[in-house]
Parts: structure tokens; sequence; C-alpha cells
């Protein structure tokens, strides 16, 4: 492709540009004035320009160096009667003329640019980058402001590795438009592969600026970024010590070295690669070992042949134990290489066929390198591409065999996580990892495993306290299966081992409510009907989870509002409202408003089981804002019926509303909530009035009323 101008050229170039084009729009505002001096003065000026832009022609294009598109930027010559003192009518008839030509010269060149961007990007998808790059190049040559041209470019350059050209033309797009996302995206790509690491996050942090809602993928760029950063500084400070003659460092060298010696026994490999793992205990060890080509051990026949046997020996079985601990050694905690490692095709074919080998060892070690490798969000993308749920399915089934068999299968050595701590049940021995990637388990298909072991136990509670995980819970909340699950489990809860169950399960399904899906909807009734039943359990945690069920199922299905409303629920809220703690109270308070929302049944009851509103009154005097703003809320959908406001009369009701509606609430929402109660009260009740008038109220009452109207 033609050579590119010089920076300094090519910006002076185009800031000239910039200036004409102001120029020419200046001119042509004057000569549309209505003021006859404005008028009179820019066409003078414009007859001026005319003259020195046909002067400087010649020599403008005597200075072009370069084959490319010249945007033109001087004005068509006009007949000399023109120039001879035309009409101003005349003149910008025939400067009007001018400006149809130009644009359509620039239609055609547009048409001619697209044409020529769609040949460049089928030569992109061909994987012919130099022929896309000649065809963008061309398109530029066509119509030079067309920011597609930059971008497309820059992503072929980026593909020869021709990272400076890249950033180049990101700027030059960005120039075209300054809120280009792709720029920033490419440019930042660029300044990694140089090793940028400051300007790379900049341009990714524009990325977030111009456009909040790409977090997640600024969060996957700067990750990568800091990965990569981190990868360089580890493998320099590697070579430092083998340059420093560190002796851990040619030990572990001079082991790779005999490890990939051909012609060797199986035995004296294993116990290489034993001796290896003992040495792999660092982050300048696991450097070493990728840096030194640890990962193509399997390039070795025997070791291959041993650890790709369908049936393996006792020798073989010893060997493929050994490179489980070995890589479990060189990727604990390095994501670059978890990525080497899982990449390899021999890795990814065999991990499924270990996982269901028959072999305890063989499995236990797998599962333990599975685990760690999913510990972060890479790993866990690269091991969702294998086969594995089924096989790891099969494998945790194994917990309801012998004890021994279950260690087998739990005993993972790596981030393992606890349920309800502290609240009478064991510690839960399973990778928070992995969950992402076996939606398909047992455990989520209605056969929570409780295994009375000293040690461990399988119980739901390990699903409650992973969903603090958001992929995890936008997974699970869309499962039928994990619905019906936790149905099956909330349907018994007397021993008190379905109690801890049922606690761990109902926790699940808080965390799932979170995220919104029509599976929810489509469940929402019996759930709302499960958790009605338990209002009832002897257990006070479970009667609370429960609540906080409802406040959260309640609002996607007003049938559920329907039948809850049918079984009750309205009296069961009050009387927890009486007696509960803060959390149930919020719970409670917020299941009410759902229903008086929806329920004309639910506000009669209110009206009937709060005499004259004293838990609601209550409620507002809160510290808590929520409870304040539900219950204000609630008020408010009562006052609808008829009665509701005479009974609030010699009551402090105009008060408290007033204070949170007039400014003490720091939520807007609460304030909205008071305001509304407020004036159906008064609306409803004029008697309310007179107080509302002593205590100077009246302009936040007249404020109030458009939440009134607009409700």
């Amino acid at each position: 492709p033609p050579a590119m101008l010089r920076d300094e050229d090519t910006e002076a170039d185009f800031q000239r540009f910039l200036r004409r084009v102001d120029e020419v729009a200046n001119l042509l505002q004057g000569l549309n004035s209505s003021d006859p001096a404005v008028k009179e003065e820019a066409i003078a000026e414009t007859e001026k320009r005319l003259r020195e832009e046909g002067a400087s022609r010649e020599e403008e294009e005597s200075r072009s160096t370069v084959n490319r598109t010249v945007i033109n930027t001087s004005v068509r010559a006009f007949p000399s009667e023109i120039k001879a003192g035309l009409s101003s009518g005349a003149f910008l008839a025939a400067l009007e003329k001018d400006a149809k030509e130009r644009a359509q010269r620039r239609k055609r060149n547009e048409q001619l640019a697209n044409a020529l961007k769609e040949k460049g990007n089928e030569a992109f998808r061909a994987g012919d980058f130099a022929l896309a790059i000649q065809r963008y190049t061309e398109g530029l040559e066509k119509l030079r402001d067309k920011q597609e041209l930059y971008t497309n470019r820059a992503q072929a350059y980026l593909k020869l590795h021709e990272y400076e050209k890249a950033i180049s033309d990101c700027e030059w797009a960005l120039k075209c438009n300054k809120s280009c996302l792709k720029a920033y995206f490419l440019m930042g790509k660029a300044h990694l592969a140089l090793q940028h690491f400051s300007e790379s996050r900049q341009c990714y942090e524009k990325m977030l600026q111009i456009d909040p809602k790409k977090e997640n993928l600024f969060k996957d760029c700067v990750n990568e970024a800091s990965l990569e950063e981190r990868r360089v500084r580890d493998e320099e400070r590697a070579a430092r010590e083998v340059q420093a003659g560190n002796a851990a460092a040619l030990s572990l060298q001079e082991l790779l070295q005999r490890i990939n010696t051909p012609g060797q026994d199986i035995l004296c490999y294993t116990a290489g690669i034993r001796l290896l793992a003992e040495v792999v205990n660092n982050c300048t060890g696991q450097t070493l070992f990728r840096t030194n080509n640890g990962f193509s051990i399997l390039r070795n026949e025997p070791v291959r042949g041993a650890f790709c046997a369908e049936r393996k020996s006792p020798a073989e079985v010893e060997l493929c134990v050994s490179l489980l601990l070995l890589w479990q050694a060189a990727c604990a905690g390095n994501e670059e290489n978890q990525r080497l490692l899982l990449a390899q095709p021999e890795v990814s074919a065999q991990l499924p066929e270990l996982l269901s080998s028959g072999t305890h060892e063989i499995q236990r070690e797998t599962l333990a390198l599975i685990s760690l490798c999913s510990e972060n969000e890479s790993g866990r993308r690269l091991l969702a591409r294998q086969d594995l749920a089924s096989r790891l399915q099969m494998l945790i089934e194994l917990v309801k065999n012998t004890d021994e068999e279950a260690d087998g299968a739990m005993s993972i050595p790596s981030d393992l996580t606890g349920a309800d701590r502290g609240a009478g049940t064991h510690s839960v021995l399973f990778p928070r990892g992995l969950v992402l990637i076996l939606p398909s388990l047992a455990v989520f298909q209605g056969r929570f495993r409780r295994v009375k072991r000293a040690g461990t136990a399988l119980t739901g509670g390990m699903v409650d306290s992973l969903c603090a995980d958001a992929e995890l819970r936008a997974q699970l909340a869309q499962s039928r299966e994990c619905w019906q699950a936790c149905l099956d489990e909330c349907s018994d809860g007397s021993s008190p081992g379905s109690s801890e169950c049922v606690l761990a399960v109902l926790g699940l399904m808080m965390n799932l409510l979170l995220e919104s899906s029509d599976t929810i909807q489509d469940f929402a009734v019996p759930i709302s009907g499960r958790c009605l039943a338990l209002l009832s359990h002897q257990d006070g945690r479970i009667v609370t989870r429960a609540t906080g069920v409802l406040s959260r199922v309640l609002p996607v299905s007003p049938s559920a509002v329907e039948e809850v409303v049918k079984g009750g629920v309205v009296k069961k809220m009050l009387k927890f409202l009486k007696v509960a703690g803060q959390l149930t109270s919020s719970y409670a308070i917020k299941t009410l408003s759902i229903c008086t929302k929806s329920s004309r049944q639910a506000q009669e009851e209110l009206v009937k089981w709060d005499k004259r509103f004293q838990v609601l009154l209550k409620l507002l005097e809160s510290e808590n804002e929520l409870i304040v703003g539900n219950a204000a809320f609630c008020l408010s959908q009562c006052l609808l019926i008829p009665g509701a406001a005479a009974s609030l009369l010699d009551s402090n009701v105009v008060l408290l509303l007033l204070r949170q509606a007039g400014g003490d609430a720091q939520r807007t929402s609460v304030q909205q909530n008071s305001a509304i109660a407020l004036g159906r009260l008064c609306k409803a009740e004029p008697r309310h009035i007179p107080q509302l008038r002593k205590l100077n109220g009246f302009a936040i009452l007249n404020s109030a009323m458009k939440y009134v109207h607009s409700s």
C-alpha cells in the first residue's frame, strides 16, 4: 500500500482542513444573513478567498507527496460574470450549485469507498490481511474521513503484527469519531502487544467512559493486560535468577532436559516427573517450567502413551498420577500456565476419560487439577469447552458410597467453601469454580446428599454460598431442574438435618431471585405456595428466609400474589411485624407492599387486621429507610379503602409523613412514597388538613399532589 504521511504532516493537514470547513460554514452563514452589512462583508470575503484559492491551487497540488485522497478544500472557480459582480442572489445560487456538485462527488466517493470496504472485509475473512489493507487504503483514497476504514485497516495491521501502524490508524479513526469504541479497543490491543501496559489500560478506561455498559468487556481487557504484564515480569525475574546461577533454577532446567531424553524406562520418567513437581514450588519455578517447554513433555512417546492409554498398567497409573501432580504444581495460581496446559489437544481429550477411569488416584488428582483451574474466570472458560459435566456428575455420585470413596471424590486441596459457618453445620468441601461448569450435576437436580461424616458434608448449603457468583446465578436461575430441586427439598423440614438443608435451599432461592428469567415466572406460584407453608415452621431462620423469598418472587407474578393473599399472608406478615427483628420485618413489609399494590383484598385485610394502622405507624418511625418507604407505600395503598383515612384522625400520621416527605429521608423513593401517602390522606379525609396547616406543611402537600396525580 502507499506510504503514509508522517504524523506531524498528517496532523497539520487534517487540522488545516477542519479550519477551512469552519471558515466556509461561517461564510455561508454570513451570506444568508438578513443584515445587509454582514452579507456584503461575507460576499467580499468570499471573492477574496476565490482569488487566493485560485492562485494557490497549483502550488498546493505540487506539495502533495503521496498517492492519497485529498479532501477538496478549494472553492471551485466561478464564471467570470460572478467575479465581475453579480447580485447576491445570483452569487448564492452559484454557490449552492457548487455545494450540490460537491455533495454529489462525495456521494459517489462514499459508494466507491463502501464497495472497497466490503472487498477488504472479504479479504480479511479469507485471512488475506495484506490484500485487506490494500483495499481499505484504496477506500481511504476515495473518502479520507471514513472511520470504519481506519479501524478495519487497524485490525488487519494487528493480524500482521504491525502494531505501530494499527495505533496510527486508530488515532485517525478517533479524529473522525472521538467516541469510537472499536478504535480504543484495537489501540489497547496494539499497545498491549508492544507491552505498553499503562497506555493499554488507558485505552480500555476510555471505552468504559464512553459506554459504561461495556464493563464486562473492560474487565476482560484489563485482566488480559494484567496477566500479560505479570507474565513479562515473571519471565524477566526468572531469567535474572538463571543468569545469577540460582541452584534451584538450574536444577529445574537440568531435570527438564533429562525427562525429555528419549529411550528411558517408564519408571525413570515417573521418578523424574515426581522430582520436577517438587522443584516447581514457586512462581519462578512455574515460570521456568513454562519457558523451558515443560508443557511439551507429552511429546515424549512413552509419557504420552501412558497418559493416553485406555487400560493402564500399575506403572502407567503411577506415571499418570505423577503428571497430574506436576501440572497441579505448575498451574497453581498461574493463569498463563493453565492456559497453556488446557490448550494441549491431548490434555483436552484425556481429562474426561481420566475422570471416568475407575482408578481412584487418577480421578482424585484429575478433579483436583480441574478445581484448581476453575478458580479464575479464564480457567472456567477453558474448562467449559471440555466434555466434563457428565463425568463429574458420576464422580460426585461417589459421595453416597463408602467414606473412602467419598474422600477420593471430595478431597480437593484448593479453594473450598463452607456453608453457614458457625450455624451448627459441617464445612462443605466442594470447589467453588467447579459449579460454574456443572449445571447438570445431581446437586442441582434434587438429589442433595447429606453425608454424616466427621469431616465432610455435601448439602444444598454449598450451593447457597456459591451463588454469590453472578455468572452461576444466571445459569441456575434459568434451570427448571434447579427450581424443581429447590421445591422438592423445601417440602420436608421437620427433622433437624432436613431443616438445615431447607434453610440452605431457601438461601439459594433468594440468591437466584436476584436474576430475572421466564423460568422464575413459571415457578413463582409453587415457590410462593411452598414458602407460605414454611411461615409456620418452628425454626425462626427458616421463617425469615421464607419471608425473604416471598418478597423477591411475588413481584414477578400477579397470580402468585393472588394465591398468597388467599392463603392469609397479610395476617401472617402483620404478626411478624409486631414481634420480629429488623431483617424479618424488612422482608415482611416489602411483601405487604407488593400485595397491597395489586390486590384490593390485601388492602382491605390490612385495614381490617391493623387496627388504626398501629403497626404501619410504628414502622414509619424506623431508622431503616427501606422499611419506612415500604410502610409509607402500604399506607398509601390502603388509603384507597373508604374510611381508612378517617381511622387515622387523632394520630401523629401527618407529622410522620411530613418529616419523610419534607426531606428527612435520604432516598428519593422514600420521600415520594411518603408524599403520595400524605396527599392521599388529606384528599380522602380533609379533617387532616388543620393538622397539616399547624405544621406549616402546605408547601410539601402541594408538592406531594403531583405524585398523587401521577400515581
